[in-house]
């Protein structure tokens, strides 16, 4: 029996010392591995003046199920857990439960002057209140109207415009002119570029993700002239130098055209080399070429500098191609040329059944007049100053910020595992992904493998969204 108390009693005597020995191991594991969370409160969205209805509508989860069940296969949605938005005001958005986000991607670099902006869904009532469709076999205002006011926008002798549904057609469009304008088929596009998903623009675009394996057409890509990945850095005339050895060894010789994004949006947010485009230009016209802008994403001010992103590069294309912001979330898009370019389709028939529509038009011209009064480019330039500024700053705290890029409300943000080797850190870009979406902050993710954050917010977005922004940033990778 005294051997058993004698047992008893160490037994209970272990138990009394094993908190302690936790403790110390706690301590002492707590030492060697950093905390998985900030200790900080989380940062604060800035108030904003703005009640959402109440929200009677199928619920998430079950809107998610019948999508699967009745939309195509190929859609993809963003988080784990997507969210059901169902309000937007200005440069915010509302999900289902109330709750506001602010929205750094605007619909995917759409919505210009801000979400249900008063001044353009006044424009778009009015005029479906009226007519909604005719076609332009009859006249009507507000096509004209609309024209008049993109072309006053325009340099050069850039002054005829013919109106479709997106960038994509938009840059079908084009497409077609400069074969028919140079009487060549060979068209040249960069490498990372995304002009589209139909049968043809998918040839112009070079991103692996988004190509079917069906024929291109005689499409060629060339070396992508970006500074923080290229081969050849910054430098525009190696560049340049490429284009034309494939002219010369990968062709007849002869070019129908030649198409850039400026800034490119979905291969992350890429500003081309300076000075690459007037060299490329110079090239390709010598090849019979034209020179096609793609300014679906980064024009109207967004830049900040220029009106027009390929401004930024000195030049003047022979058409532009446009979309996107031009709408402010309408199914609108544009192509501007030259009299003579815009006069080869001619020969036949073209024709656009809902392109310029009067709702459309009016819409479009609403969003021309509330940039302007509003003051949007400069505004951009400002804000966007402030927040590259302070994304900067956060570079130097975070390891894992590769590159800050972009100007204005055009900006990219790139996340690498090893800065010297550039390897894209995929997992954690997806994990501060959905850290951010909790946080209230809806961004857009770029490039070949997703690591890049898409800073394309309304341009109605201000300095102090821009610092909930990095704030928010700055908690979620401090966590990682």
């Amino acid at each position: 029996m005294a051997a058993s108390l004698l047992r008893r009693g160490a037994a209970e005597a272990g138990r009394r010392r094993r908190p302690a020995a936790e403790v110390l191991r706690r301590m002492v594991s707590s030492e060697a591995a950093p905390e998985r969370a900030p200790s900080r409160a989380p940062p604060e969205m800035p108030p904003f003046d703005h009640q959402p209805r109440p929200y009677a509508g199928m619920a998430g989860a079950e809107i998610f199920e019948k999508r699967k069940a009745v939309l195509g296969p190929s859609l993809f949605h963003y988080y784990q857990k997507p969210i059901n938005i169902v309000e937007g005001k200005m440069q915010y958005l509302y999900d289902e439960h109330g709750k506001r986000y602010l929205d750094c991607f605007g619909g995917i670099v759409t919505v210009s002057c801000g979400h249900c902006h008063p001044d353009i869904v006044n424009a778009v009532v009015e005029q479906t209140k009226l007519l909604q469709h005719t076609t332009t076999i009859y006249l009507h205002h507000a096509i004209v109207e609309f024209a008049e006011a993109l072309t006053s926008k325009m340099p050069g002798n850039l002054k005829v415009v013919y109106f479709v549904n997106s960038g994509t057609e938009a840059n079908e469009l084009a497409m077609l002119m400069a074969r028919l304008y140079s009487g060549n088929l060979s068209m040249v596009a960069l490498r990372n570029a995304y002009h589209g998903g139909s049968a043809g623009t998918i040839g112009l675009t070079g991103l692996q993700t988004w190509k079917y394996p069906i024929p291109q057409g005689e499409i060629h890509h060339v070396m992508n002239p970006d500074p923080y990945r290229g081969t050849f850095g910054s430098n525009a005339a190696a560049y340049a130098k490429e284009v034309e050895e494939h002219i010369t060894y990968g062709s007849s010789g002869r070019v129908a055209g030649f198409i850039a994004e400026t800034f490119q949006g979905v291969g992350g947010a890429v500003e081309l080399a300076p000075g690459y485009l007037k060299l490329a230009y110079d090239i390709v016209r010598k090849a019979g070429g034209v020179c096609i802008a793609d300014e679906v994403q980064s024009g109207f001010g967004r830049t900040g500098s220029h009106y027009w992103g390929f401004q930024t590069q000195g030049v003047i294309p022979d058409i532009v191609t446009m979309a996107k912001g031009i709408g402010n979330g309408l199914p609108l898009g544009a192509v501007v040329t030259t009299p003579e370019i815009a006069s080869v389709l001619s020969q036949k028939i073209q024709f656009n059944t809902f392109g310029g529509n009067p709702v459309c038009s009016a819409g479009g011209l609403a969003v021309l007049k509330v940039l302007d009064k509003e003051k949007r480019q400069a505004h951009c330039a400002d804000v966007g100053a402030h927040l590259v500024g302070r994304l900067k700053s956060l570079q130097e705290k975070h390891e894992i910020i590769g590159d800050v890029r972009g100007r204005g409300l055009m900006l990219g943000v790139e996340l690498v595992t090893d800065r010297k080797e550039k390897t894209p850190a995929k997992a954690e870009t997806a994990e501060l992904f959905e850290k951010l979406k909790d946080l209230g902050i809806l961004v857009g993710k770029g490039g070949l493998h997703g690591n890049v954050f898409r800073i394309k917010p309304p341009m109605c977005f201000s300095k102090d969204d821009a610092d909930f922004l990095v704030d928010a940033m700055d908690y979620a990778m401090s966590g990682l």
